[in-house]
């Protein structure tokens, strides 16, 4: 991986800017929308950037209202709220960590309160720590990982639950990782594999009251997380040992959940779609 496929940057605060990085993710969606979520209200984790802000806008075009919850790049935030009105949907927007179980609560009781209704959980939001010696990952690293990546899932769906009816949708973010590994991301990898046991489960205990769980495992993909996680070397040649040789953009990766979300994928639940530049993993 030598070639360089996008300037070499840093940003020093997880999960990362938006804003700051150069070139700009790609997010607006490929495709015009034909109605698939009409009159549904999807709440995204992680939604004022990257694969989050995608999601939101692509289900926006779809017809979802849209509420995000982000920790706080409130410009990033504002600029996705712009970017799902311009769709002609409404937004709402909660900031705050998601390791907190009251706030996923709050945020839940926000979005039913605002939209009446919740029908698409999209459990997104995730920080990685690069380490290049497992000995030197402490306790408060991997509470902090586990937190952030798997408790907020639980918290969320749990609180989402109490609103979600026949038809209703979680959609969970895990990654690559879950399946290859990664050599100086094992919490951050560990938490991945949690995150596909957790929808497998989920997905059989949710089955008979017809609400469905499923997953995407993103793999190199441009988004703040990569500038916030690694050196500026190795940002500048992120994706360059997927087999297509760059790294995927938001808004390739976007249409996977609108998919799952939506009546398409009414007779999947349990499954894990694989957006990763050609790397052939095990389901």
């Amino acid at each position: 991986m030598n070639k360089r496929l996008q300037p070499a940057q840093k940003q020093e605060r997880q999960p990362g800017r938006e804003a700051e990085m150069r070139p700009q993710p790609d997010y607006e969606p490929k495709y015009a929308g034909c109605g698939r979520l009409n009159d549904k209200v999807a709440l995204i984790t992680g939604g004022d950037s990257g694969i989050g802000r995608a999601v939101a806008v692509a289900m926006a075009r779809e017809g979802a209202k849209i509420a995000i919850v982000y920790l706080e790049e409130h410009k990033d935030a504002d600029e996705t709220v712009a970017a799902i009105e311009q769709e002609g949907s409404r937004a709402i927007k909660v900031a705050g960590d998601i390791g907190d179980e009251k706030l996923c609560r709050d945020a839940v009781e926000k979005t039913v309160r605002e939209f009446g209704r919740l029908d698409i959980l999209v459990n997104n939001a995730a920080e990685q720590h690069e380490t290049e010696d497992v000995r030197e990952i402490d306790a408060r690293q991997i509470e902090r990982t586990f937190r952030t990546n798997v408790f907020s899932f639980f918290f969320m769906t749990k609180h989402a639950l109490r609103h979600m009816k026949k038809g209703a949708s979680v959609i969970n973010t895990t990654s690559v990782t879950a399946y290859h590994g990664h050599k100086t991301l094992i919490d951050y990898a560990a938490t991945k594999g949690a995150i596909v046991a957790l929808t497998r489960s989920l997905s059989q205990a949710l089955v008979k009251e017809g609400i469905r769980v499923n997953a995407v495992a993103p793999g190199p993909i441009w988004t703040p997380l990569i500038p916030a996680s690694f050196d500026p070397e190795h940002v500048a040649k992120h994706g360059g040992n997927a087999p297509m040789k760059r790294a995927g953009q938001p808004n390739e990766v976007a249409p996977c959940y609108v998919f799952l979300a939506s009546e398409d994928a009414s007779y999947m639940s349990g499954q894990v779609l694989h957006p990763n530049g050609g790397n052939v993993v095990g389901s």
